[in-house]
């Protein structure tokens, strides 16, 4: 039997922050991934760290701009080594976003996160500052201090810390022992290469936490608890690609009216190549699409958000994700990060990567709550256990296939 307190059950940002959480405060606590890490959420993230300016684009403070104005700073200070956990290893794509306006907010974009009281403040860029690609936009360029993060790095570094703590584990190999809907009394796992006698990971943990995305649906019915605490939100996403200097290094939102019309982050491929993510209004719109159509209405968004790029050699691709959220009256989006207790097992939803540490103190606060340890069980050394260990997940741009030239999609699209 190994030792653990608590048993995390997936292995993306939201479970690994948690992992680390839960170390720092006494817990032995372990991990199980039943594949790659952060292989559904976190790694087609776009890896901004939002200050909730996003979300007051109507001219008020929501809910969820205001639980998520103090992210910024939290992120800043682990990304510099001066708060746990150290992320110093984790690469940064931008320091900073970029807002620039279509047809309404006007000078407001300088001012509008001070009068709402939130920590992110637009400042207006000076013409000479612009990128490029922004030189000739007529209207506020604006700049405001959230930072762009790699997701593939945050889980590599995150995972470094704890990596004998990472178990690889067969879902189907998996047996919950509960005493009632989910109160789990222990959880027995086979190796899942290994069949000689032995070869099974014996658990008995105060409490378990699921933050498995979409899996917790699925997790929750073998633990004996209704699936319906989990809502879904798809989006599908835009990438375009191409060698720089061509395609610039760009992070920032479109907003037009009270949403964001697009939202563009960057990074490079293995080949050196500039990728661009596209989010926001586009991959809302693109639920609906196939790739091709989607591909197209990229297009022309692209050419009326940012009408100074060349789309020569340039291609685009999509991909599909859903965002696993705690459900809402109406399905609404959530204004902050989820955590439902039932017996001793948490139901865990980031809502964003950027509420990753707040989700993390309030599943440690829960776990604080549970059953005290039992000081004479005799147990194996987590550090001891030789078990098979995930990997981290590669972006969605290094996998995809079949990319279409940008420029011969928008010319069909206008020729149609």
């Amino acid at each position: 039997m190994a030792c653990a307190d608590v048993v995390v059950v997936g292995g993306g940002v939201a479970g690994l922050w948690v992992l680390d959480e839960l170390v720092r405060a006494g817990h032995e606590a372990v991990l199980l991934e039943s594949s790659r890490l952060g292989c559904a959420q976190t790694v087609a993230a776009q890896g901004i760290i939002h200050g909730g300016l996003k979300y007051s684009l109507g001219g008020t403070a929501t809910g969820s701009a205001l639980g998520i104005q103090q992210m910024p700073e939290v992120w800043t200070e682990c990304l510099a080594g001066r708060r746990e956990p150290d992320l110093r290893q984790v690469a940064v794509r931008s320091r900073s976003c970029l807002l620039w306006r279509g047809r309404s907010l006007g000078s407001r974009l300088g001012f509008l996160g001070a009068r709402l009281g939130l920590e992110v403040t637009p400042r207006p860029l000076e013409d000479d500052d612009r990128p490029a690609v922004l030189a000739d936009h007529h209207g506020t360029v604006a700049v405001m201090d959230e930072p762009v993060i790699d997701p593939v790095s945050l889980l590599e570094s995150l995972a470094s810390r704890h990596r004998h703590r990472l178990f690889l584990y067969d879902p189907g190999h998996a047996s919950w022992q509960l005493d009632g809907p989910g109160r789990v009394t222990s959880l027995s796992i086979r190796h899942p290469w290994d069949s000689l006698p032995g070869s099974r990971l014996q658990l008995v943990p105060r409490g378990v936490v699921l933050t498995a995305g979409a899996g917790n649906a699925r997790l929750r019915e073998q633990l004996g608890l209704p699936a319906g605490a989990m809502q879904r939100r798809p989006l599908h996403m835009v990438m375009v690609r191409g060698e720089p200097p061509h395609l610039p290094k760009l992070c920032g939102h479109q907003v037009d009216r009270a949403h964001t019309r697009m939202t563009i982050t960057s990074d490079v491929d293995s080949r050196g190549r500039t990728v661009w993510q596209l989010g926001g209004q586009v991959a809302e719109d693109g639920v609906e699409m196939t790739r091709r159509e989607l591909a197209s209405h990229a297009a022309a968004e692209l050419a009326a958000v940012l009408p100074a790029l060349d789309f020569s050699g340039l291609e685009i691709n999509t991909y599909r994700v859903d965002r696993a959220e705690a459900t809402t009256e109406g399905g609404r989006r959530p204004e902050t990060q989820g955590v439902r207790v039932d017996g001793n097992t948490l139901t865990a939803f980031p809502t964003k990567l950027a509420l990753a540490p707040a989700l993390a103190l309030e599943v440690a606060a829960a776990i604080a709550q549970l059953a005290p340890r039992d000081p004479d069980r005799v147990s194996t050394d987590i550090q001891s256990v030789e078990w098979p260990r995930p990997e981290v997940a590669r972006p969605p741009w290094e996998s995809a296939i079949d990319w279409l030239p940008l420029a011969s999609v928008s010319a069909a699209r206008r020729a149609a």
